[in-house]
């Protein structure tokens, strides 16, 4: 036995011999390590602790209820490490939501835990020795971060494929088999260096096959950028104004012209370039202001000749005067400043923009207003003069893999506007920048993404970024609009494939552990 050995079988042993709170407190810790992979730290290395961590942890738990708390901690620590920002929300009206903060902040990362839990306990169905464990690990943490994305409306936030976001060549990846794909990847081959502590042949062919299916994808990543042809620079030019208006300032009455006069502002024609579109933020203004004479023409001074103002509105909804229902909206300006296309958001925030149950639910939504929000009819492909037909999304819709375009009416780019404002300069910001960022190599379209405090920019459909404002910081940047790529294969087939990748996983879980079967019978009865 090798000194590396001796290390690991006695991290190994010591972890599989914790019981009862020592067992929860280390598996919510090494959760909580395994968020640190996640943007902004990108401190991708810890994967290899925790992950192994994990596969001892559940090596040592004699029942499945034992395997379901394990998961629960570790997924309750990954969770309350990287959602952390979600209490700055509550912060913006301290003083009716700031007592809300560990109600939320531990609901939240428990609630959420709860699919790492229900893992766990499926894949005590197919624990077996060996590299099979680990392969079962992978497609059931797979199977369980897509229903997570899709149970309760959904919330696939951070699941663990977005920490290639740092690294481009291994990112590709997603064009084929999407986030989840990347995640089952991903965990195989962090959790397969847990096979070194066992006692079978073919351990460290085992334990690094992970890493090589990694860099075999970054090598057919690399061949895929490097294919790519060069951005092009003959596209319309589209400004994205960043206003950094802190949330407490957005829809304060006294600053709303002070508000407005900075968009006008960032918007108005400049000497160094003259765009073709302009695009403000989510909810940069109310939709009343559009139509109101005075706004119009406010608005014509910074329309594009020919081009068209976008922008996200509050829109409501008024019977005898009376407001009676609100959409969170994108609405586009023509020249006259009159209002043209709308997009109504379809996929709302539960809590933030409308509450669940509100019949038996005492709690109020955290943004403002006393409506709940209403939600559109659903995923849109606009046509709008001079642009290419787009795809909106408006703030979290762009975190849901495969439900970015209408497959039956592909768009050429994505439209993102949102307000992060709410999380102020916190890991919340990056996290859901990157979110978008994955879904250009998904579907093989650009992106251009227009925040009020941050982050803005444009992507191409490779996932490279071409120009954005930082967290934080006002400004305005005109690019022209990167073209499209060919349609991928995750744009085709969506989740069909990391499904089906997870199937494979499975499959191979069996028949490895089978094949360690027959070789041991045979060992046996040779002695």
């Amino acid at each position: 036995m090798t000194a590396i050995d001796a290390v690991g079988n006695g991290i190994a042993g010591r972890l599989m011999s914790l019981r009862g709170w020592r067992r929860v407190s280390v598996s919510f810790l090494l959760g909580a390590l395994a968020a640190a992979a996640q943007p902004p730290v990108h401190l991708l290395p810890v994967l290899l602790i925790c992950f192994p961590g994990l596969v001892w942890l559940l090596d040592g738990a004699r029942t499945r209820r034992a395997a379901f708390n394990v998961g629960w901690f570790f997924g309750a620590g990954y969770f309350a490490a990287g959602l952390y920002w979600v209490s700055n929300a509550l912060l913006v009206d301290a003083d009716r939501f700031a007592w809300l903060i560990p109600f939320t902040v531990l609901g939240l990362s428990l609630g959420l835990g709860l699919f790492t839990g229900l893992m766990a306990w499926a894949v005590r169905l197919f624990w077996k020795p060996g590299v099979s464990r680990v392969l079962a690990l992978a497609a059931t943490w797979t199977v369980f971060e897509g229903a997570r994305g899709i149970m309760f409306t959904g919330f696939p936030w951070n699941p663990v494929g977005n920490v290639w976001v740092a690294f481009l060549p291994v990112l590709q990846g997603a064009a084929w088999m999407g986030v989840y794909g990347l995640s089952l990847v991903t965990v195989f081959a962090a959790a397969a260096p847990a096979v070194l502590t066992d006692r079978q042949r073919h351990r460290y062919p085992a334990a690094f096959s992970g890493l090589a299916l990694l860099a075999a994808i970054a090598v057919a990543g690399g061949i895929r950028l490097t294919a790519a042809p060069d951005i092009a620079t003959d596209g319309p030019v589209i400004r994205i104004v960043q206003p950094n208006i802190a949330q407490r300032d957005k829809w304060d009455p006294r600053k709303r012209s002070e508000n407005f006069a900075r968009h006008l502002q960032l918007s108005a024609p400049t000497d160094g370039g003259r765009p073709t579109h302009v695009i403000w933020p989510e909810t940069a203004t109310s939709h009343d202001f559009l139509t109101d004479p005075v706004g119009r023409t406010l608005l014509r001074g910074v329309v594009p000749a020919g081009g068209l103002l976008i922008t996200g509105a509050l829109r409501v909804d008024r019977v005898a005067g009376r407001a009676v229902g609100a959409h969170n909206s994108l609405v586009t300006v023509d020249g006259q400043g009159r209002a043209q296309a709308v997009y109504d958001k379809h996929h709302l925030v539960p809590f933030g923009e409308y509450i669940p149950f509100r019949s038996i639910l005492p709690v109020e939504k955290v943004t403002a207003g006393a409506i709940d929000f209403s939600p559109g009819p659903g995923p849109r492909t606009l046509r709008l003069p001079g642009l290419p037909p787009v795809s909106p999304l408006i703030c979290y819709e762009a975190i849901f893999p495969a439900k970015a375009v209408l497959r039956h009416d592909r768009p050429e780019w994505l439209l993102n506007v949102t307000n992060d404002a709410w999380f102020g300069r916190s890991a919340g910001p990056h996290q859901h920048f990157a979110s978008a960022q994955l879904r250009t190599v998904e579907e093989g379209l650009p992106l251009v993404r227009a925040a009020n405090t941050g982050i803005s920019g444009v992507v191409d459909a490779r996932g490279r970024i071409v120009a954005a404002i930082g967290l934080g910081r006002q400004g305005a940047i005109d690019v022209p609009l990167p073209a499209p790529g060919p349609s991928t294969i995750f744009a085709r087939f969506g989740n069909w494939i990391p499904a089906a990748l997870a199937c494979v996983f499975f499959v191979a879980s069996i028949m490895f552990f089978r094949i360690n079967s027959l070789r041991e019978m045979k060992q046996t009865a040779t002695i």
